[in-house]
């Protein structure tokens, strides 16, 4: 079936059409990331979607500058804790949870999709530390199973705070925690996406609008920030990808 219409230009496959997704794989777009985020309490400014939003944009950025990849759409449910009795994310109100067993096997058969329509790269990263053991041990088990072909990675680079906030020093953003599950890295990731996720309208309102000693007005300059810390990270995973590709 011949497409009728123009494609639109988006990286995402669930915003693709099947014959848009068709196409742009006949184009060379065979390469897949699956990210994992979550639905967790995320302090008293962030919403429970968190590391989905900044997934939104780590993951487009990544795919933008590798050129041949189309993005799964982003997995929100994540082991966050044992539900009942509850533990970890769990004990707060709006988190929801999975167990390691359907994690894995959701991982599983979204990569397995990925497999039977042709990628012939697959590429895990996870934005929360609870997804780390599970992506990494789905990606083991089926780049053994499946003998590379699709080869399918977990990229461990992308989950490093620690080195982002080391980049943002350099940078002259120095933090100071505050004991909130946030800091600024996530925050100006976020408010790229859209300032109501970090409640920055109600912050300033309040006088509460900065992290860990970080103004978050005036907004443009944090944007620009965001989106420098988002091309950070993502071309952290573009050189692992292209190592990978030449080994």
């Amino acid at each position: 079936m011949p497409r009728p219409i123009d494609a639109v230009d988006s990286v995402f496959i669930e915003e693709l059409t099947w014959l848009e997704v068709r196409d742009a794989m006949r184009a060379g777009k065979t390469t897949a990331l699956v990210a994992s985020g979550g639905v967790e309490m995320n302090g008293p400014y962030l919403v429970t979607g968190k590391h989905n939003y900044v997934l939104r944009a780590t993951t487009e950025a990544i795919a933008r500058k590798l050129g041949n990849m189309l993005v799964a759409p982003i997995i929100p449910f994540v082991p966050e804790g044992q539900i009942s009795p509850p533990t970890g994310h769990m004990r707060y109100p709006g988190t929801i949870s999975v167990t390691e067993s359907t994690f894995e096997a959701l991982l599983t058969d979204i990569a397995a999709s990925l497999k039977q329509h042709g990628f012939k790269e697959i590429y895990f990263i996870a934005d929360s530390g609870g997804n780390v053991k599970g992506m990494k041990a789905v990606a083991e088990r089926l780049n053994t199973q499946w003998k590379a072909k699709p080869r399918i990675h977990y990229i461990a680079d992308y989950y490093d705070n620690a080195g982002v906030n080391k980049w943002l020093d350099s940078q002259g953003v120095h933090q100071k925690d505050e004991g909130h599950h946030d800091d600024y890295a996530i925050t100006s990731e976020i408010l790229t996406v859209d300032p109501k996720f970090v409640r920055l309208p109600q912050r300033i309102t309040k006088n509460k609008a900065s992290i860990n000693g970080i103004p978050l007005t005036p907004l443009d300059k944090n944007v620009a920030m965001g989106r420098r810390v988002v091309d950070f990270r993502a071309q952290t995973v573009v050189n692992v990808i292209q190592t990978l590709r030449r080994k």
